[in-house]
């Protein structure tokens, strides 16, 4: 179980990881509001130098001292707002590169002290968006958004407040264009929060299934297997693209009208329709009109910049509160007292488990698996067999009870130790992109070519391995294509050179044919020698030769014993056989028929 967050655990987060560019928040802030006030003060020069010398058309006397003092606050103007721009935008660039790289690293140093039932119950493509896509939309926050969104407010406030003291009626009609836009604006934000958790979630089912095709399209067209592969990518790819159409068809009237509304053919039209209507019917003159259209002209296109900036924040908001949670995540915590495991016992002394906290799937649970034995855990789906399993190698801790390998209590045994002592071998096979004696060395980055190779023979897959053109140097997924029964002995190998004295099998023969079935029991009896061997089958026939079978249902172990005594019994494990022997018994070959 993880605990739940408090508010005060996601401030200290979130200033935690923010803590490291506040200074060059600060900077860029600074920097954005001065360059944005900067650059409406040439507009605003150009304004004053017609006001002083269109006069001079009717013989007024032109001051050229303030001629000269307008030219040069412009020009020191303009630098300033191009300096000040400039050097937002290096400082801001400068910071994003300071934060994606600390983010990046505490990301990968939280990621190693999280439980490993974190990962088991996530999806790649969920743990990539959080490592790339999360972290740079941080980068439009502070190398970009910060600057446009004050841009888009300090040069609307500046020029709207001159308008006012030029000419307030000039101003009123400037404002028309935004006070539209700010009415539409609620009618194309309309349930905008829900889209954007809906596009999200989309997003990372598309991300999610984008990964595991590309990583197993070698594979799955070696074995004439595209099509099923496909459909998962296709079914992301169909409800991401029906979400996107269906969110842009109900937006699309208002965003089209906000669009025309703020262009600048639309609002110089409306500008000098107004301007025209003063000068001819309320005593303005053509110089009373030229603030309007200079600086009104340039109210709307900072506003629909915001509009881009708004979607970008909401982003950042999204990415910062995933991260804010991910830091927030409890990480495994070390023994104070380490214990070393004396034995390859595992016993599970009423242990009790639940992933929320509240709705318990596993109750009670007492077993006791000894050493140089096979214990089978089977039972229906959700019955909790999995999840018993995983509490070995310490995926999860326990809510109640105990979960002890060699008299120690899983919780006090060091990590290091704790999996020098567990091997496990997934029901979804992970392999390297490399080759395949550093895929089965994996555990053992010392071992030596003799023990790699002794480890891929006892899982019977060196045959296989040495069939490749280049052996043990050939790369998966490149010139090594390997079916789901001959990844799981790769695996095997794996957990044997480990040479972990307690193993936990999930789903071992799960992608085997019959021919790997075979190979991979007669490795698990290598496997069993001198070791605890914890394994989770539903073909049932593969763990007929356990020592011992606990039946699990709804959390609880509800018969225990051989298979021999189990059928003898005449409980749930004989009607599962007979039900499993029945549906099975045309696809299995002879020889494991029985």
């Amino acid at each position: 179980m993880m605990p739940n967050m408090t508010a005060g655990d996601h401030a200290a987060v979130e200033e935690s990881f923010l803590v490291a560019v506040k200074g060059s928040l600060a900077a860029i802030i600074a920097l954005a509001v001065l360059g944005a006030a900067s650059s409406v003060i040439p507009f605003i020069a150009i304004v004053e130098l017609a006001r002083t010398l269109l006069p001079a058309i009717d013989g007024a006397s032109v001051d050229a001292g303030r001629v000269w003092a307008i030219v040069l606050v412009a020009v020191v103007a303009l630098v300033v707002s191009f300096g000040a721009a400039f050097l937002s935008g290096v400082v801001g660039h400068f910071a994003d590169a300071e934060l994606q790289h600390s983010l990046r690293r505490r990301i990968i140093r939280h990621l190693q002290r999280l439980p490993l039932g974190w990962f088991d119950r996530r999806s790649s493509g969920s743990v990539r968006k959080l490592v790339e896509n999360d972290v740079v939309a941080l980068h439009q926050l502070v190398a970009h958004s910060i600057q446009d969104v004050l841009t888009a407010i300090t040069v609307p406030a500046i020029s709207i407040v001159y308008l006012f003291v030029v000419d307030w009626r000039m101003a009123l009609a400037a404002l028309v264009p935004l006070v539209l836009i700010f009415l539409l604006y609620p009618l194309m934000m309309r349930g905008a929060g829900e889209k954007y958790i809906q596009y999200d979630a989309a997003t990372q089912a598309l991300s999610g299934a984008t990964v595991e095709f590309v990583q197993g399209i070698a594979v799955v067209k070696r074995f004439g297997q595209v099509g099923r592969s496909h459909r998962r990518y296709r079914d992301a790819t169909g409800e991401y693209s029906r979400f996107v159409g269906e969110w842009t068809r109900e937006t699309a009237v208002v965003f089209t009208i906000v669009e025309l509304i703020a262009s600048p053919i639309v609002v110089l039209a409306w500008l000098l329709v107004a301007g025209v209507w003063l000068v001819a019917n309320a005593g303005a003159s053509p110089v009373d009109v030229l603030p309007g259209l200079l600086l009104g002209l340039g109210l709307t296109a900072p506003l629909m910049k915001l509009g881009a900036s708004g979607q970008f924040l909401r982003n950042a908001t999204k990415a910062q509160q995933s991260l804010t949670e991910f830091f927030a995540l409890p990480s495994v915590t070390p023994p104070d007292a380490p214990q070393t495991p004396q034995g390859h016992d595992v016993d599970f002394e009423d242990a009790a488990f639940s992933y929320d906290g509240e709705h318990r799937v596993l109750h009670e649970v007492a077993a006791s698996c000894a050493p140089g034995t096979v214990t089978a855990l089977v039972g229906a789906s959700g019955s909790g067999k999995s999840t018993l399993a995983k509490l070995v190698p310490r995926f999860y801790d326990v809510d109640a009870g105990e979960v002890g390998i060699g008299g120690a209590d899983v919780r006090q045994v060091a990590s290091a130790e704790l999996y020098r002592q567990v091997g496990f071998v997934f029901q979804d096979v992970q392999l390297l992109r490399a080759s395949l004696r550093d895929n089965i060395r994996l555990t053992r980055p010392d071992a030596s070519d003799e023990e790699v190779e002794a480890a891929a023979r006892a899982a019977q897959i060196h045959d296989r391995i040495v069939r490749f053109e280049h052996g043990y140097d050939a790369v998966v997924g490149e010139d090594a294509n390997l079916s789901g029964g001959e990844a799981q002995r790769v695996t095997i190998a794996r957990a044997l050179l480990a040479d972990a004295p307690i193993l936990v099998l999930d789903e071992a023969t799960a992608f085997a044919d019959p021919d790997s079935e075979a190979a991979i029991q007669l490795a698990l009896s290598t496997l069993a020698a001198d070791r605890t061997v914890l394994v989770i089958a539903h073909r049932l026939h593969t763990i007929a030769g356990a020592d011992q079978i606990l039946v699990l249902d709804a959390g609880r172990i509800i018969e225990r014993g051989t298979h021999a005594e189990l059928l003898a019994g005449g409980g749930r494990f004989a009607q599962m056989w007979a039900d499993y022997q029945a549906n099975h018994a045309r696809s299995l070959p002879e020889g494991v028929q029985s």
